[in-house]
């Protein structure tokens, strides 16, 4: 079986949905399946092994330009190619041109309206390039917004197209109100066309087919999934270089993720008198400079103990920080479809410490990996945190169940058997249908 799966490049971030794209077509790849990784809008961003093809489709400068100028889509293709070389778009991204929501409203139903707005070119040269020259059995777009190809795309493709969703609403209602409107909208009468959709959660599964109207029972799930060979069991010497307890958070720096809640429940815990330091990494872009120095204000009352170690840039230095780490904790502010960031400490041999929201309470449920506290409480926080944050039965029994649950539940190889079994099923139906038919 030959997969297409065409995922989004995050505009130079690293990006939790292109690590999991990657991570799954790496699984893939691996089970023996061929796989082409597409990346469209910008080169994806990881720290890990990238596997994606290095031409980038539907690129962010000629989408932009499409959009503003009204002649450039008219353009012959060999003219502006050009400005989709990954060089290119890293410098662009690197310049601020990025993808913050409440500045592309038009931008976004433009290409939600696909071959009937200013995008056909770039949507042209895409499925081109997937029935052309890869032939795929099956394809999977990594989200809702690319859905402006699949009218173009269902006039020459038959086969099985899956929709992964990962945070689709979180960008939609960003968007500015009539444009929010505009692009749901668009959204539901593109995915008409879909197989089947695609989550990581029960909780997102019902969240988004209500938020786009679509048919629940259209919906799969595979689970969320972090590189098998970090699913080892963890060696002893983790923490050994400080004698506090270290509490750790690593997602990236954004009001959303909720650094400033962690900042609040150590305050309560530096307030009972108990001793600690705080360690905190992940990607900090220049939107959120100013959050973050506001963080580093707020975090004075811990001194030297508060650290920023930035965003390492490889998988092996982002896991040989967390397992330095004594508790974990992304108490994030709002409902995360996701959250790769716990598997990664559970599997590091990290307890977490979640508000109870968004896809949370499941992977606790499926890990026994860590504690759960009422969102946005402060001292519920600081109370599960200090649960953990000393040696005891309660915490060994939490890391142990955790370790060995993601390794057996949410390794990447897993995650790739469902996906391939819901492929399957999906292609032995449409064939099924099609001998009806005839």
């Amino acid at each position: 079986m030959h997969i297409a799966f065409v995922t989004a490049g995050g505009a130079g971030m690293f990006c939790g949905s292109c690590m999991q794209d990657n991570a799954l077509a790496r699984a893939l790849m691996q089970l023996g399946c061929e796989v082409s990784l597409i990346p469209t809008y910008t080169p994806i961003r990881l720290d890990q092994e990238d596997v994606s093809d290095q031409h980038v489709f539907l690129g962010g400068i000629n989408l932009y330009l499409d959009n503003l100028i009204p002649f450039w889509r008219y353009l012959p293709r060999p003219l502006v190619s050009w400005l989709d070389h990954p060089r290119i778009l890293k410098w662009a991204s690197s310049r601020g041109v990025g993808n913050d929501a409440s500045t592309l409203g038009p931008m976004t139903v433009a290409m939600l309206n696909g071959a009937r707005g200013p995008m056909r070119r770039e949507y042209q040269d895409l499925v081109d390039h997937l029935l052309d020259r890869l032939k795929p059995d099956v394809i999977v777009f990594s989200n809702a917004l690319l859905s402006g190809i699949m009218p173009l795309l269902r006039e020459r493709f038959s086969g099985p197209i899956l929709c992964l969703l990962q945070g689709d609403d979180l960008f939609l209602n960003q968007l500015p109100g009539k444009y929010r409107d505009r692009a749901i909208a668009a959204i539901g009468e593109n995915s008409r066309s879909f197989a089947a959709f695609i989550t990581h959660t029960r909780f997102y599964a019902d969240l988004m087919s209500q938020f786009l109207n679509l048919d629940r029972d259209r919906f799969r799930q595979i689970p969320l999934s972090i590189n098998a060979r970090f699913t080892d069991p963890p060696d002893s010497s983790r923490g050994a270089e400080s004698s506090l307890p270290r509490i750790g958070y690593f997602a990236r720096i954004a009001p959303e993720k909720g650094l400033h809640n962690l900042i609040l429940a150590a305050r309560e815990l530096y307030a009972e008198g108990i001793s600690f330091e705080l360690h905190a990494g992940g990607y900090l872009g220049e939107a959120h400079q100013d959050y973050f120095e506001r963080i580093q204000k707020d975090a004075e009352f811990l001194g030297d103990r508060f650290r920023y170690v930035g965003s390492p840039d490889h998988e092996d230095a982002k896991f040989e920080f967390l397992r330095q780490l004594t508790v974990f904790s992304v108490p994030a502010s709002y409902e995360e479809p996701k959250g790769l960031y716990i598997l990664e400490a559970m599997a590091a041999g990290v307890p977490v410490v979640q508000p109870s929201r968004g896809s949370f309470p499941e992977l606790i449920e499926s890990t026994q990996g860590g504690l759960l506290y009422p969102a946005d409480d402060p001292k519920a926080h600081a109370a599960m945190l200090k649960r953990l944050i000393q040696p005891g039965e309660e915490r060994d029994r939490i890391v142990s169940k955790a370790a060995r649950n993601v390794r057996e539940l949410h390794s990447s190889t897993q995650a790739a058997r469902c996906l391939m079994d819901a492929c399957e099923e999906l292609c032995v139906r449409l064939s099924t249908r099609e001998s009806l038919a005839g």
